[in-house]
């Protein structure tokens, strides 16, 4: 049977990822809409890629235990790559807790039980998590070990708390990275590992709207005053996606990898800092 990597949000960093590291392998593409799945299987089987499709919902557990399902019957699921969400433009804080926080809980939990021996997983998250104030021990327990399908009923996470998108986006971003580090322990049971990615704002269609919409002028102003002074670049995300997904970091388990040029350093030390207006 072939070895299969499953890439979840068919979009440009999911896609990016993929080519580092599916060559001889089965790709999975899987996506909420059709059309998106179905470009990006195009343009990766025009580059040389062997690619199946699947629908998914991230916010329903039975959507991605089918998902799976389609998956093994392709071969041993080795790989999963993680790049599906939306983000504070795109969705009320309700379907940002659903999508970005509950189905990454459900994703991890799911996959725990089929990946095979030496898989690796890489789940985007994103700088926000890092421009979260520091949250309690009990909070963070809460979001890195609470079962999937009692986490979104938790007080932490009710509607009189987090009241506004970002607020919901920063919370599921560094829920991310927290039940990343726990899932590492009971991923290495079945000798596997599970890491996050941290990007800042990454060229991607999504980016740009997100650059030309209603936080626009703020993001412009986040990017010329970081360190790198730009945004980044899907390729670049997936070189760190490569190392950890590959042979040269079989080290690294439960990691979170920032790489936002910088804007967090600026924003906690530096010219982005608060107390710096």
């Amino acid at each position: 049977m072939k070895n299969v990597i499953v890439v979840i949000g068919a979009g440009a960093i999911g896609q990016a990822i993929a080519r580092r590291v599916s060559a001889g392998k089965h790709v999975l593409l899987a996506d909420l809409k059709r059309e998106n799945v179905e470009a990006a299987a195009k343009i990766l089987s025009e580059a040389g890629f062997e690619v199946s499709t699947s629908i998914v919902d991230v916010s329903s557990r039975t959507s991605i235990q089918t998902m799976i399902q389609n998956a093994q019957t392709l071969g041993n699921i080795t790989g999963v790559i993680h790049a599906a969400g939306v983000s504070p433009s795109q969705a009320t804080p309700e379907v940002i807790l659903k999508v970005d926080l509950y189905g990454t809980a459900v994703i991890l939990e799911e996959f725990r039980n089929v990946i095979s021996v030496g898989g690796s997983c890489v789940v985007i998250s994103s700088q926000s998590g890092h421009r979260l104030p520091a949250l309690t021990a009990e909070e963070n327990q809460i979001l890195a070990i609470t079962p999937a399908d009692e986490l979104l009923k938790q007080p932490m996470l009710q509607a009189d708390v987090i009241q506004d998108s970002l607020h919901a986006y920063q919370i599921s971003k560094r829920g991310n990275s927290l039940r990343v580090m726990a899932e590492a322990v009971r991923w290495s049971k079945r000798g596997a590992r599970v890491n996050t990615i941290s990007p800042g704002i990454i060229i991607t269609p999504l980016a740009k709207d997100e650059l030309t919409g209603p936080r626009g002028e703020g993001y412009r102003n986040m990017l010329a005053r970081s360190p790198a002074g730009r945004a980044g670049t899907p390729d670049e995300v997936a070189a760190v996606g490569a190392l950890l997904m590959g042979p040269e970091g079989t080290f690294i388990t439960g990691s979170d990898f920032l790489m936002d040029g910088g804007v967090t350093a600026s924003y906690w030390y530096g010219e982005l800092a608060p107390t710096s207006y």
